[in-house]
């Protein structure tokens, strides 16, 4: 190997394009382009990763990644982020210290490691402020992705290289025969650590609340045709099954339904485990709760749309099948639609958070799914595609793929 090549930009023939790109998407993004901001960020990360050299990438893999989720967790511990984020006053090294009764050393060590990597702001020598991460953190529903990961799936996915080597590189297609139980020791599917966790339950609940905000939703205007698609033509009244939200958790996206779509007609029923929907408050009364397992029968016969979040990613191919054979039965031909809401990735220009989830799903057994094989899988479970709704600028990041019976 030339010794050159670890030491220099590893792609400096990009660098004058991606300039150009950079001084037009920034001028959208002053112009409020919707848009905008993800084609600058795009933009950035890849001006990053052509000037980075080599060895500056490896460093940054091996040292920064690993070391500010450790920080990040610290902090959430020792309630470091609501101690900064109560007002926009910057606090000293010395002063959290004493706010957290962490050692002044130890802290002030966190501090600057925060600091270099944008989690927290430098307001001068030894004195922090708040930033707009820092404020989220404050919530556990954003603060509880980190102790989740550390608990239940790092372990795992440190363990990937040494489970696939130990399978002879093959995809894994069984849940509980996985790198998570190799990295955990445990003969458990995660579902099944969930269940029995009630803290796990909770901090899963808390990022899974928070998995789309901020991201476009097929409710929306522009992206799926609601109206058109589910309302219109269907003669549906309100003592009528509208949308059964199925593995739905505590009611995330039906809320959302009913306040985007107030006047829809038809019931919506919320379906999870009796440990799960045990934990949906506050939902709106028009919701209707059903503890429900999808490994069993559906109970709701012909509804309008059977709808699954996040649900079948989580499941090898096999397992499913079961699930929507379970399914089926309940659909009626020609007016029942089955709603998936997943990510489907493009054959190319993949997006990072979607590759990044998709190996985090492989340490369970499970994946993310190219478009190819969504149609592999939902045809032999006896449905047809009848189109995959993506909204504009989206790598394939929260499709809906409208199913009914084939």
């Amino acid at each position: 190997m030339n010794d050159q090549i670890p030491i220099s930009p590893s792609a400096p023939q990009e660098v004058p394009g991606l300039l150009d790109q950079i001084s037009s998407h920034g001028d959208a993004f002053l112009n409020a382009d919707p848009d905008a901001r993800l084609k600058l960020l795009e933009d950035a990360r890849a001006l990053v990763n052509a000037l980075e050299t080599p060895r500056e990438s490896m460093i940054r893999y091996c040292w920064a990644q690993s070391t500010i989720y450790a920080a990040i967790e610290t902090g959430v511990d020792i309630d470091l982020f609501h101690k900064l984020s109560r007002n926009d006053r910057p606090k000293s090294a010395a002063e959290l210290a004493e706010d957290t009764e962490c050692d002044p050393v130890m802290l002030s060590r966190l501090l600057k490691h925060l600091a270099a990597m944008g989690v927290i702001g430098e307001a001068g020598p030894d004195l922090y402020c708040r930033t707009g991460f820092t404020i989220a953190l404050c919530s556990e529903k954003y603060s509880d992705g980190f102790p989740l990961m550390t608990r239940r799936f790092t372990a795992g996915i440190h363990a990937l290289p040494a489970y696939l080597k130990k399978n002879g590189y093959r995809n894994p297609t069984k849940p509980t025969d996985t790198a998570l139980q190799l990295g955990f020791n445990t003969d458990l599917h995660f579902f099944e650590i969930a269940k029995q966790d009630p803290v796990t339950a909770r901090q899963f609940n808390n990022h899974m609340s928070v998995y789309s905000v901020g991201r476009p939703s097929w409710m929306d205007v522009g992206f799926f045709p609601v109206q058109e698609r589910l309302i219109e033509d269907s003669n549906i009244t309100n003592d009528d099954a509208l949308l059964v939200d199925m593995g739905g958790s505590i009611g995330h996206d039906l809320s959302e339904f009913k306040r985007k779509w107030p006047d829809a007609p038809g019931r919506l029923i919320l379906q999870d485990l009796p440990t799960v929907v045990c934990h949906a408050q506050g939902l709106d009364p028009a919701i209707q709760v059903t503890p429900h397992d999808f490994f069993t029968p559906q109970p709701v016969k012909d509804a309008r749309a059977y709808y699954m979040h996040s649900v079948l990613h989580d499941w090898p191919d096999d397992m499913c099948r079961k699930i929507l054979a379970n399914l089926t039965p309940a659909l009626r031909s020609g007016y029942s639609k089955v709603l998936i809401n997943e990510n489907v990735i493009p054959d190319k220009g993949a997006y990072w958070e979607t590759t990044s989830l998709d190996l985090i799903m492989m340490a369970i057994g499970s994946g993310e799914r190219t478009e190819r094989h969504w149609h592999k899988l939902l045809e032999s479970a006896g449905l047809k595609i009848m189109n995959i709704w993506t909204a504009p600028a989206q790598k394939g990041v929260e499709s809906l793929i409208e199913c009914e019976l084939a």
